[in-house]
């Protein structure tokens, strides 16, 4: 097998924001670890995105969760990138013609961290409060709990919002205890939220790389980094995701956690307005759970009736 070399560096492709070139280093670091090769033998691209280009508007009115890895994956086809790094709660199920994700980094915390200045929980809120979040899935989880608040859109990568946060657009936010851990930011004021409190997005905390189907050389290369675990976790979650159709448009929440030769699926739908949420589960053999998944999608489809996503 030829190894990549600073002559002949491997192209990872990646979006520009802190976050994205966090998980985009330590590709990088794993890679050259698991081979003994230097830094240089990997070059990080950076490729502009639609979703990070534009930020004053909901993703919903702008096409969706491609946004993010719709320029980055035209490279890969391209060719003009060797593989391309994800956070893999932005990915959609299906990938383009040509292009497989099938390696993922260990998975990083998975709970929404509560962030706020002033207020330790959710709880904590006062009557009619201010929360900013960009996540339908969020907003809906909130309202479920607590319809009294007021919630706002807030784009913008990790930085952005916790500026918001400071100029007092709102007086508490989410983020994703994984990013706020890639990107050792301790001094945040966030707590993280219990799973049973809040169920995660799909696939949250883990790193996704995706290469071109035919390139046999990438793919050997990648085996050395893969983490099974995780992919089991996420063949579950993502099965689920797709039998639900689900998009950023549609507030979806799951979690597949492993014990033993045992997986165990928690999945949620709710209305974007947060007056309803349908829950279930599924425990099984771990080859399973791309089934369990499916089934149990099928379970809250059919629960839930044929206008339960529409806005109110």
């Amino acid at each position: 097998m030829t190894l990549p070399s600073p002559d002949r560096p491997l192209k990872i492709g990646t979006r520009g924001s802190p976050l994205a070139m966090a998980q985009a280093y330590e590709t990088r670091q794993r890679l050259a670890a698991a081979f003994d090769l230097p830094q240089e033998a990997f070059e990080i691209v950076v490729i502009k995105v639609t979703g990070d280009l534009i930020q004053d508007r909901p993703l919903k009115e702008i096409g969706g969760k491609g946004l993010f890895t719709r320029e980055i994956e035209q490279d890969l086809s391209s060719a003009k990138i060797d593989i391309a790094v994800h956070s893999m709660k932005d990915m959609p199920t299906e990938q383009p013609p040509g292009l497989l994700l099938d390696t993922y980094l260990p998975r990083e915390d998975v709970r929404d961290a509560f962030v706020s200045p002033t207020h330790s929980t959710i709880a904590d809120l006062p009557l009619g409060a201010t929360v900013g979040t960009s996540s339908l899935r969020r907003r809906a989880q909130l309202l479920h709990r607590r319809p009294d608040l007021n919630v706002v859109e807030f784009r913008g990568n990790v930085q952005t919002r916790l500026r918001k946060l400071d100029d007092g657009v709102a007086e508490a936010t989410f983020l994703a205890a994984a990013g706020l851990n890639r990107l050792n930011m301790t001094d945040v004021p966030a707590a993280p939220i219990d799973p049973d409190e809040m169920l995660p997005a799909i696939a949250q905390g883990a790193i996704g790389i995706e290469r071109r189907a035919d390139d046999a050389a990438t793919a050997r290369l990648l085996a050395a980094i893969h983490d099974n675990p995780t992919g089991q976790r996420l063949a579950a979650e993502r099965a689920f995701l797709a039998t639900l159709d689900g998009s950023c448009e549609t507030p979806i929440a799951g979690l597949a956690l492993l014990d033993g030769d045992t997986l165990h699926l928690r999945g949620e739908v709710l209305r974007p307005d947060g007056s309803e949420a349908i829950k279930g589960s599924r425990s099984g053999p771990i080859a399973t759970g791309a089934d369990m998944g499916r089934d149990l999608a099928q379970e809250l489809l059919v629960k839930a009736g044929p206008d339960f996503f529409d806005w109110h």
